[in-house]
């Protein structure tokens, strides 16, 4: 019946806004209802996860919470485990835009500490990010399948990184410590009660410094 509305008044809503009769315009209409649809289930499902847990949740809890159907959500994920894996292709862009914020003058040293304080500061004041965080934090597969996505991060970063650093070994070893250190400060502000992020980030680089030199 819903479905039958809305094409009955649709001739209506052209006359009032011809913009929708425009090429192209149920196109745009179609892809945001996607995302609609898309961030009501990874919405419904984080609640989920964080309030019954990521191994007791099954797909159905998921489609019923979201008022949606199991084809629906396979149209727009894998699994469970590739919907709790879906921010780290987020995170990524955050890191990017994080390098691309940075002024070139800088040296490789401080483009690692500005890219891990932005972005670490840009992660703990998103409350859905900190919820994905503390589901992966207790839950071993949540983690092992955000886990999984990491090396087309570390590619992504790489990437971002070379053109700073002029060196294709040099932008990966960027990346690959940049993810690492952004990792522990999760783990050490986590374990600290989720006090202040700086000082989370400033004991990762004191403990790195201590272990391989100022260098």
């Amino acid at each position: 019946m819903k479905c039958r509305s809305v094409w009955y008044i649709r001739p209506m809503r052209s006359h009032a806004d011809p913009a929708e009769e425009r090429p192209g315009a149920r196109g745009k209409l179609l892809a945001r209802k996607q995302e609609f649809v898309r961030d009501a289930i990874w919405t419904a499902a984080i609640d989920l996860f964080q309030k019954k847990g990521f191994d007791e949740t099954t797909v159905e809890d998921i489609v019923e919470a979201a008022g949606t159907s199991r084809r629906t959500f396979f149209r727009y994920f894998e699994s469970k485990r590739d919907l709790i894996a879906q921010p780290v292709a987020t995170y990524g862009a955050s890191i990017t835009k994080a390098i691309e914020s940075c002024p070139v003058s800088r040296s490789s040293p401080a483009l690692f500490r500005h890219v891990v304080l932005e972005v670490a500061r840009a992660t703990v004041s998103d409350a859905r990010m900190r919820q994905v965080m503390g589901v992966a934090a207790k839950y071993p597969a949540a983690r092992e399948a955000q886990l999984s996505r990491v090396a087309e991060v570390q590619d992504r970063l790489a990437a971002a990184f070379r053109p700073r650093v002029h060196d294709d070994f040099g932008a990966h070893v960027l990346a690959g410590l940049t993810l690492s250190a952004l990792s522990l400060t999760y783990r050490f502000w986590f374990s600290r009660g989720k006090k202040d992020i700086d000082s989370a980030v400033e004991q990762v680089f004191r403990e790195l410094s201590r272990v391989i030199g100022e260098e």
